[in-house]
């Protein structure tokens, strides 16, 4: 029997997934983990946010807050209650679609994609959104969306339903008060560009294409975020 399923072929995806109708979404539910860890910590000592939070004067002593503010979130629990259903409805999908190591850059690099657009489009100065913590799923969240988009699209699918919902949670991301709709911006494109790479990689030297795209997506992130850093005011940027 062992060499029997040796010889059996595994059921991929167009994007090179692994078809497991009875898999569970692994990469998906640590994520959900993590924040849900991560917001307990938070409550219990509100040192883990000030630690861990992005903060643009610290962006360039402390870069790995781009990647760690997306783990935590305000205390409010209807924040984080409202990404991590986002994160359960869509990630699954993504996760079978695209498999476990492709999805989590996705995620990751929509994440980071969302906070470097907050760094590339918050104003230096000593108030406004310069001097605001950051902290939330959102931007990955919204670059999982895209990505939804994308991969409907790509399969010929109805993609109406998460057009909409990229709509309804982007106005409400200017209507309301402490959101930052900089980051969702940013999670978006990230996770279209991301995902265009993943889904429209030619089937003959796939892995090597999809590898190469996400590659490109972090030299352009890369990019904008040391000519963000260059360009800020002397006194501006914390040295730690």
């Amino acid at each position: 029997m062992r060499q029997q399923n040796k010889g059996m072929r595994v059921a991929r995806s167009p994007f090179g997934g692994t078809l497991n109708p009875g898999g569970r979404p692994v990469v998906t539910m640590s994520i959900i983990g993590i924040c849900v860890v991560a917001w307990l910590l938070q409550l219990s000592n509100s040192q883990v946010t000030s630690d861990f939070a992005f903060f643009p004067p610290l962006a360039e002593s402390e870069p790995w807050r781009l990647i760690t503010s997306a783990f935590l979130h305000s205390t409010s629990p209807l924040h984080i209650m409202f990404n991590m259903y986002a994160l359960w409805i869509t990630g699954p999908y993504l996760e079978q679609m695209f498999g476990r190591v492709r999805f989590a850059a996705l995620y990751l690099t929509s994440a980071l994609g969302g906070s470097i657009a907050s760094l590339v489009l918050a104003t230096p100065g000593v108030e406004g959104s310069w001097v605001t913590t950051t902290v939330g799923a959102s931007g990955a969240v919204f670059g999982l969306f895209g990505a939804f988009f994308v991969v409907q699209r790509r399969l010929n699918r109805d993609a109406t339903q998460i057009l909409v919902m990229i709509a309804i949670n982007f106005v409400i991301g200017f209507l309301l008060p402490n959101i930052a709709w900089q980051a969702h911006l940013g999670g978006l494109v990230t996770g279209v560009v991301v995902a265009a790479a993943l889904a429209y990689a030619p089937r003959a030297n796939r892995t090597a294409v999809q590898t190469a795209g996400i590659v490109g997506v972090l030299v352009l992130l890369a990019a904008a975020y040391a000519i963000k850093i260059s360009m800020v005011p002397e006194g501006l940027l914390i040295s730690l």
